[in-house]
């Protein structure tokens, strides 16, 4: 067990340093571009990813996963997962192609023909991913995920950028993303070696595990990018470039907090799916932790997100304040249950994962619809917001049936997040209100910076003091103390040395 963590423990490092750095990155990135391009330039390519995204969800996702959860998987596994992955890309991308001039017709943009064929390559580069670089993975080894993701974000960034400040055109976007997936295809193989064979001996063994989290991943693609749908056909491509922006500045401090430690569980859970005690208590403080480092980081942004978005997009991106104020919060609280993903394919029960998805579409779709019909793209920024709290109770139904803990016990684990994010809401929306008439850029910057300093400070004094109170219960206080003491003596023992 003390192996497993300390793997985890520093592959959530070296994650969470990519995933910085990657993220950084990624921000200027953002910036920039929105400052040289169109909403609706935002807003057309979005419209051609969702297209893209749908028909590769409707043809399977990757099934590469499959070989974390394979215990000895041979050559032969390696040559079906990647002949597979190999022929869904060229469908998608075939199928996209063909479909481009009908929906650049339908839409009265030839441009959306252009884009959706550009980004079919990248498609086509995608499904020649490297099924080795998931074996590391499974030995609890993220080093190469480390060099894929910041390889690929600088490539990205430095075409984009460099496209958009000369012609300031939509195509920075397409080109970047292309130039990303090319990167991290050609890293992933000097990293680990692999000449690829075409081969189905292990078609049906891999479509066993792979098909329900197909059918899941078809089903949930299609319901995050419904929405995209409604508001690019009924708003206009405008309000899909603050839709898709504001979403995506809104997912990113709660995805990135927590991402490099969901990204090692997958692969941790199956190393102790054979002993459901430990499994329950692996799983316990993981919770604890992400929503512990989650909570407020979401929330956080929610209520800085107006100063944020003026100071470093400028006024013309206003409407995106809301989608980031509610969704920012909302993501954050979600990740109360999100770790039902990690431990369900863990645990070869991938079918669960299709159901929650499959309810969640049933239920979703109507909702958003309802929201854009009643009040616009606010309305469908509410709907998703009451559908999307509500369906918290899916993935803790999950984790019930997976390993027999009760809802109640999954609340309790995460009471002191929630009581210090009340009140470090509460705190720095006061702190807002005395530094309302803040305008310029100076100014922005400071109150944003004295928002976020008191933010912290009571977040970080309130569980503090409830940790305490309540008798220093297991936690991801003792967690971060055990973590620090380690470190400490660690680097005492080699100044002694």
């Amino acid at each position: 067990m003390s192996t497993i963590q300390k793997r985890i423990f520093l592959g959530t490092i070296l994650l969470s340093g990519a995933r910085i750095f990657s993220n950084i990155v990624s921000l200027i990135s953002t910036l920039i571009l929105a400052r040289l391009l169109l909403p609706a330039d935002f807003g057309l390519v979005a419209l051609a990813g969702t297209m893209l995204a749908i028909i590769t969800a409707l043809s399977g996702g990757s099934f590469s996963d499959a070989i974390v959860y394979y215990k000895a998987p041979d050559n032969e596994h390696y040559h079906t997962i990647w002949t597979l992955n190999a022929l869904k890309a060229l469908f998608v991308a075939f199928v996209s192609i063909a479909i481009s001039w009908p929906l650049a017709r339908y839409y009265q943009d030839i441009r959306l023909m252009y884009t959706i064929a550009a980004l079919s390559i990248g498609t086509i580069i995608m499904g020649l991913e490297n099924p080795k670089v998931v074996r590391m993975t499974k030995e609890l080894v993220f080093w190469q995920q480390v060099a894929i993701q910041i390889s690929q974000r600088i490539v990205s960034f430095l075409l984009s950028a460099s496209i958009a400040y000369y012609y300031e055109s939509y195509w920075a976007l397409i080109i970047g993303t292309i130039s990303g997936q090319i990167c991290g295809i050609f890293v992933s193989y000097i990293i680990a070696p692999y000449i690829p064979k075409l081969s189905l001996k292990h078609f049906a063994e891999v479509l066993m595990f792979a098909g329900w989290l197909n059918l899941s991943q078809a089903i949930n693609v299609l319901n995050w990018n419904f929405d995209n749908l409604l508001v690019g056909t009924f708003l206009g491509k405008g309000a899909l470039g603050y839709y898709t922006v504001g979403n995506n500045l809104a997912i990113i401090p709660s995805r990135e907090a927590v991402a490099p430690l969901t990204s090692t569980l997958y692969p941790a859970f199956s190393n102790l799916i054979d002993e459901p005690k430990r499994l329950a208590i692996a799983y316990q403080k993981a919770q604890g932790m992400v929503m512990a480092v989650a909570l407020p980081v979401g929330v956080g942004v929610a209520l800085i997100a107006e100063p944020l978005v003026i100071l470093t997009m400028g006024e013309k991106w206003l409407p995106s304040v809301l989608l980031i104020q509610v969704l920012s919060s909302v993501f954050a609280i979600q990740t109360m249950g999100s770790l039902a993903q990690p431990l369900a394919m863990a645990s070869g029960q991938t079918r669960l994962l299709f159901v929650r998805d499959l309810q969640s579409f049933i239920g979703r779709i109507p909702t958003i619809v309802i929201g854009m019909y009643l009040g616009g793209l606010p309305g469908v920024v509410y709907a998703r917001a009451l559908f999307g709290t509500a369906s918290i109770l899916l993935n803790m139904l999950i984790v019930r049936r997976i390993i027999d803990l009760s809802i109640f016990d999954q609340l309790k684990s995460n009471f002191r997040p929630l009581a210090s994010a009340l009140i470090m809401a509460f705190i720095v929306s006061i702190t807002g209100k005395y530094l309302s008439n803040c305008s310029g850029t100076l100014e922005l910057f400071v109150k944003i910076f004295i928002q976020v300093a008191c933010g912290s400070a009571a977040y970080c004094a309130i569980t503090s003091l409830l940790w305490l109170a309540m008798g220093k219960r297991e936690g991801p206080e003792q967690q971060i103390i055990n973590v620090v003491s380690s470190l400490m003596l660690r680097v005492f023992t080699n100044k002694s040395q």
